[in-house]
């Protein structure tokens, strides 16, 4: 649009001038030196205001200026939107009216001046007969205010108050004086800043009233008070509220404006000019001129006012008028209103077209684009100078740079480059019309590039003008009749300045370069890659032109490298890019880029270039070459010539053995192209196979005539890789192996046009696995450079090719015949476990001793690896005749894979080795896994494997049952004892035990689980750990003797240890727990080394509770012979089966605990049996005080031998009411019913046969058998059971 005169085109928006808050020079609002002479000055005497505030509040004003915001009604949530300039104390309004030119006559009837824009003034350009120009539109946007804001100050000054307020209200008055004078209706509106808080300034008051009545501005439109003693965002706020007012009296003075250009519209009478016409075509502006004329005056108070729908329909008006047959139609093609007109008609499609884009009505814009387009075309072609001249296709350009223009302006969302649209969705009203594609808003770029396509037309049309007519005008010679009427030149120059015979002229391929420019950028940005790569390649064509290699370069290159065009097949579009971009890098000197050109050229795909020489050797004969070049390209961006295929004949191969293989190489050149002479090919293997490399050998034989097919085969020997192999060691292509150890053969390498290559030789297997050919590597050496071309071997369907010396071949059906599977050589390495157990158990160390046979027909070097599977694998390791290697960390459940060396084994020879294994806690199975990986010494570049698998379940030896059973501590502590309660060694590190200690008998039954005979050497019970402040000591078991005691499979013995658990305070009476542990230290019979074997089973015990905080009681019995000798306190040792005569008494005695702080009292009753008969109370009552215990004993003579009686005793707490279970110790038993107390057999009885009943009571005393039910420990008030008992395995 900057082809259009400047302002024509500008959006509108209301015109603001501030007066007062800037006392720098500024730009004159009235430029034009014949205006100014006759211009009306609008002044104020009053100096500016100046400081922080009035540049805050300057600032704040600026903020609204909406010159260069986006052409739209939503980009800008705020109201007032204005065109902002800012003046000192002064500006000038251009006349009213224009006085007559000196060179015309004063008429001798009266007339009338008018304004200097308008067509009835003989100085205006529009004069006699001129519709209107950019001049009224730049009266209105630069000239001419909507609304004067002037700022004063008033003073806080008492003394000078009065004065500075009359010379306030007199300057005031004269500025309104002047702008009524002046004859335009622009507003004044007055902001006076006080540096008073708003809260302060009522005291100003009567002095604003005075100010106001004299001036007579309105308080809430003209007059506005702004305290400025507040902080910036609430000046902002006030500052925004003045103009939010000030921007209503603008919309009103455009809307006077309108209503006036209506007024005189509706007068139906065209106005008389100042001086009747007497040149030219001596008539003035008709009727349906003055209408044109009005409603376009019209639509731009509209669009100040910023009412687009108004606007439009005032343009629309304008424009079917203008175009009708009273106007245009008259105005012949010569004459310069022609193209006035023409100007006009398009400034108010350009107007209506952004009307419409600001409504968002974008697919009636583009039918309104079409439609205008049409209606010039067919009125230029009817009444202009045709179409078919270079003036019409730069217009056709210009239209659509306008399209492109007015879309970056609008700046819709739907067509921003992140969203990926391609063009702007159809309005709601028109999505049900079946509209065509180019009916839709597409982006910008679609309108540069039918810029650019136009421009190029025009550029045609103008190189076709003859010689004649670009000669320059000669004022001396006759001009040829009809030449200057022969050519279009709207907005563009003549003929002899568009292509001079002598200059430059219009640079029609910049312009063109330019436009293809932005379109490619805006394609791009929304990926579309074939429109930008075709754009990318007009734009190169033409920057050849132009000589601009380099660019040519920035753009074709990475098209030229990406391009999808060659998987698609677009081969002429590939050939196009490549011709371009190569002249591009002969004349820069990319040497790299020119021989790849040249080596994807050579394809027979392509069309050929006549008199190309089709030579790779002579690619850098136009190039300045100083050294030689490397380059290295590959096929991922670019197709070549060549093709090249690997191919094994079998699927499968067995390591040590070799695999026959064929490398085929065709050449697809043109057929009179140079045979290309490779230096050398190399082959890339993934996985165990080594590289391949084929080194150039010229043949010393005759060359024979080039034949289609060409077979030779190959030897390869193994070598190292040289220093200065000519491929890329470090190509990404290129395995760990093949920097090492390479293949590498020899042949003829030369390839003619058309002739396939096949290289056959014997590939050596060496490790089992997947293998296959990765890609082929083929370099060309010539003096210039080199090149490295690789190309990648993909995984297919399509079947291969195996040839054969007769020219012939056939298929090879399998899928992907560049892989094979490499089997394993069968090993004959014999691995043997020797002197393997029948068992393994848990809590020992665990060697396996290994035995490896070499069955080779040579000698091995060979290494052990084994890995230990399962869960909570141990810490393991290997031991052979060259030292020990620790193999796995305990713990890890995937063992890292580490080696041993073993050594050398010899023909028919053995080695040894030995796995030790970490002792481990419980039972487990682990998978033994051992590798011998081995080679022979024959062969040492293929590995072999032998592996064997084992099985191993350890198990426990042992496994336990156990019950603890309360007993009666001798001992008590007594609250009157103070040099037992007192603690004398508190200032020992560790504390004597001073509380209440309760005796417990654990009996613990273990069984062997092992499949032979076991030496228990020892047992033992250790405590753990005790929670609640309590000492716990345990006597060991004396069962055992100090050379151990056997044990068999599927056996039981029993252990007994007690158990004293002691408070360390009498005052902490809460409940104790321990921990115990069941340990046994046993070893094998079969075990030599005495102290290194034994091993220790741990057996964890659950937690006990081994004091209590509740009252218990606990019976005790014993026998005597006599009555009179009672034993009170039973012997541990006692047993029910001691020998008794027959008078002998049995003593029950009652010990009742009280560990609590509370006085206790029970009540004791006996009921009498027919078993028995007692002798004691048979009902009484103990008191027992806190933190003792008391007892009761019965005399019991059973009426029975060899039998349970069973005493009913009832204890109670009298004061809950709760019956207290009775504990039995030893010597007795409990049932729900209470205790039994054993009664022995008489002498006789013991001796004959009494071994039943004695083996009942042994059985069934302090529990029962070894899976027999467990005990309440205690007995609490609320009655529970009183044992405690568990089974640990």
């Amino acid at each position: 649009m900057d082809d259009y005169p400047e302002g024509s085109l500008d959006h509108n928006v209301p015109f603001l001038v501030v007066s007062g808050l800037n006392s720098n020079p500024t730009k004159p609002l009235l430029v034009d030196p014949n205006l100014r002479e006759q211009s009306i000055l609008i002044r104020s005497e009053l100096p500016p205001i100046d400081g922080r505030v009035a540049r805050t509040v300057l600032r704040c004003i600026q903020d609204t200026d909406a010159t260069n915001l986006p052409w739209n009604a939503h980009d800008n949530p705020r109201k007032c939107k204005f065109k902002v300039r800012t003046i000192g104390r002064e500006f000038l309004l251009p006349p009213r009216r224009v006085n007559l030119p000196d060179d015309f006559d004063v008429p001798l009837s009266p007339h009338v001046l008018h304004s200097p824009f308008s067509p009835l003034s003989p100085g205006s350009t529009l004069y006699p007969d001129g519709l209107i120009d950019t001049r009224w539109l730049g009266k209105h946007q630069e000239s001419i205010p909507s609304v004067c804001l002037s700022f004063y100050s008033l003073t806080s000054d008492p003394t000078l108050a009065t004065l500075h307020d009359n010379q306030l209200k007199t300057d005031i008055n004269a500025v309104k004086n002047a702008l009524n004078q002046s004859g335009y209706r622009c507003r004044l509106a007055v902001v006076i800043l006080s540096d008073q808080s708003p809260s302060s300034i009522g005291q100003f008051q009567e002095r604003l009233e005075n100010i106001r009545r004299s001036t007579g501005l309105d308080p809430k439109a003209s007059l506005f008070v702004l305290p400025t003693k507040r902080s910036e965002a609430e000046l902002e706020s006030a500052v925004e509220s003045v103009l939010g007012a000030v921007f209503d009296q603008a919309i009103e003075y455009y809307r006077d404006l309108g209503r006036h250009s209506r007024k005189k519209k509706g007068r139906g009478v065209a106005p008389q000019p100042t001086v009747p016409p007497t040149t030219g075509t001596s008539h003035t502006l008709t009727l349906q001129g003055w209408t044109v004329r009005y409603d376009f005056k019209s639509a731009i108070f509209a669009e100040f006012r910023q009412e687009m729908d108004v606007a439009l329909r005032s343009y629309e008006q304008a424009y079917e008028n203008l175009l009708g047959v009273d106007i245009l139609e008259t105005i012949p093609g010569w004459s310069p209103r022609f193209n006035d007109a023409r100007l006009l008609a398009d400034i108010i499609a350009i107007r209506a077209l952004r009307c419409l884009l600001w409504t968002g009505q974008s697919t009636a814009a583009v039918r309104r684009w079409q439609f205008h387009h049409d209606r010039i075309f067919d009125l230029v072609d009817r009444r202009g100078r045709g179409t078919q001249n270079y003036g019409w296709k730069a217009w056709e350009a210009r239209w659509c740079t306008v399209m492109a223009n007015l879309i970056e302006r609008v700046k819709f969302p739907e067509l921003e480059s992140s969203t990926l649209l391609l063009y702007r969705p159809p309005e709601r009203n028109l999505s049900a019309e079946r509209l065509q594609p180019w009916e839709l808003l597409h982006h910008q770029g679609y309108w540069y590039r039918s810029a650019a396509r136009h421009l190029a037309e025009r550029r045609k049309l103008a190189l076709a003008i003859p010689e004649d007519d670009r000669k320059p005008p000669d004022a001396s010679a006759p001009t040829k009749p009809g030449k200057a009427y022969s050519y279009d030149t709207y907005l563009c120059p003549e003929p002899h300045e568009e292509v001079p015979l002598v200059g430059t002229g219009v640079n029609h391929t910049k312009l063109i370069v330019h436009h293809l420019s932005l379109a490619r950028g805006e394609f791009q940005k929304r990926h579309q890659v074939r429109a930008s790569a075709e754009l990318a390649l007009e734009c190169s064509r033409e920057l050849e032109r132009m000589g601009g290699w380099k660019q040519i370069l920035e753009i074709l290159t990475p098209l030229w490298r990406d391009m999808p065009f060659r998987a698609e097949g677009w081969w002429d579009v590939t050939e196009a890019i490549s011709w371009t971009l190569r002249k591009a890098a002969v004349q820069v000197g990319q040497k790299e880029l020119v021989v790849a050109i040249d080596w994807e050229l050579l394809n027979r795909g392509f069309s050929r270039r006549p008199g190309w020489h089709y030579d790779i050797t002579k690619s850098l004969d136009d190039v300045n070459v100083e050294e030689q070049a490397t380059i290295n390209i590959n096929d991922d961006y670019l197709t070549s010539f060549l093709q090249a295929s690997f191919v094994f004949k079998n699927e499968e191969g067995k390591a040590g053995q070799s695999c026959p293989a064929q490398l085929s190489i065709t050449s697809h050149a043109f057929p009179d192209a140079a045979p290309v002479i490779l230096e050398g090919i190399q082959v890339e293997f993934d996985d165990s196979l080594r590289a391949l490399r084929l080194k150039h050998q010229p043949s010393n034989e005759k060359a024979p005539a080039p034949s289609r097919l060409r077979a030779s085969k190959v030897s390869l020997v193994e070598s190292e890789a040289s220093s200065d192999a000519t491929f890329d060691e470090t190509s990404e292509n290129s395995s760990e192996t093949a920097t090492l150890v390479t293949l590498e053969g020899s042949d003829d390498l030369t390839l003619f046009p058309g002739q396939t290559r096949v290289f056959e030789m014997d590939i050596p297997l060496r490790e089992p696995g997947d293998a296959k050919a990765s890609s082929i590597q083929v370099s060309v050496a010539p003096p210039t450079f080199v090149l490295t071309y690789g190309m990648k071997l993909r995984e297919t369907n399509s079947v291969g090719y195996w040839y054969s010396p007769t020219s012939s071949h056939k298929k090879v059906t399998r899928a992907n015949p560049h892989k094979i599977r490499v089997l394993p050589r069968p090993p004959k390495m014999d691995i043997k476990l020797v002197k393997v157990l029948e068992q393994y158990y848990a809590s020992e160390t665990i060697e396996l001793e290994l035995e490896i046979l070499n069955e080779e027909d040579a000698d091995a070097t060979a290494k052990l690896e084994v890995l230990l599977y399962g869960h909570d694998v141990p810490e393991y390791r290997v031991r052979t005749e060259h030292g020990d290697g620790k193999l796995n960390s305990p713990g890890l459940e995937a063992p890292r894979s580490h080696s041993v060396s073993v050594g050398s084994i010899e023909k028919a020879k053995s080695a040894k080795a030995t796995i030790i294994l970490d002792p481990v806690d419980g039972p487990t199975t682990y998978d033994l896994t051992v590798k011998v990986l081995y080679h022979l010494v024959s062969d040492p570049a293929t590995p072999i494997v032998q592996q064997a698998t084992y099985n191993f379940n350890i198990v426990n030896p042992f496994e336990a049952n156990y019950d603890l059973q309360p007993r009666l501590h001798s001992e008590w502590p007594s609250l009157f004892d103070y040099e037992d309660v007192q603690d004398h060694s508190a200032t020992e590190t560790t504390r004597r035990p001073q509380g209440l200690a309760q005796k417990w008998s654990l009996a613990t039954r273990y069984a062997s689980f092992a499949n032979e005979d076991l030496k228990v050497l020892d047992l033992a019970v250790n405590v753990l750990a005790t929670q609640g402040n309590v000492s716990c000591t345990v006597s060991n078991d004396k069962s055992i003797t100090a050379k151990g005691v056997t044990i068999s499979p599927k056996t039981i013995e029993e252990a007994h240890f007690e158990l004293i658990a002691q408070k360390l305070s009498l005052d902490d009476r809460s409940p104790s727990a321990a921990d115990l542990a069941f340990i046994i230290k046993w070893r094998r019979l079969t075990s030599t080394d005495l102290e290194g074997s034994i091993n220790t089973t741990i057996l964890p015990l659950p937690r006990f509770f081994v004091t209590v905080s509740e009252p218990r009681v606990l019976a005790a019995v014993s026998y005597s012979s006599t009555p009179s000798a009672p034993s009170p306190v039973p012997s541990p040792s006692s047993s029910p089966t001691s020998p008794a005569s027959a008078q002998q008494l049995v003593f029950l005695d009652i010990t009742i605990e009280n560990p609590s702080s509370h006085f206790l009292t029970f009540g004791l009753a006996m009921e009498p049996s027919d078993e028995f008969a007692f002798s004691g109370a048979k009902t009484t009552t103990l008191n027992v005080l806190p933190v003792s215990r008391r007892a009761a004993t019965y005399r019991l003579l059973p009426l029975v031998r060899g039998a349970w009686i069973r005493p009913t005793l009832v204890v109670r707490d009298k004061y809950f009411q709760k019956v207290l279970k009775i504990v039995p110790t030893e010597g007795m038993k409990g049932d729900k019913d209470g205790v039994l107390v054993w009664v022995p057999p008489p002498d006789d009885e013991d001796e004959d046969g009494g071994g039943e009943d004695d083996g009942d009571v042994d059985g069934k005393v302090g529990g029962g058998a070894a899976g027999g039910r467990g005990r309440d420990v205690l007995a609490a008030r609320d009655g529970g059971d009183g044992g405690a008992r568990g089974t640990e395995a």
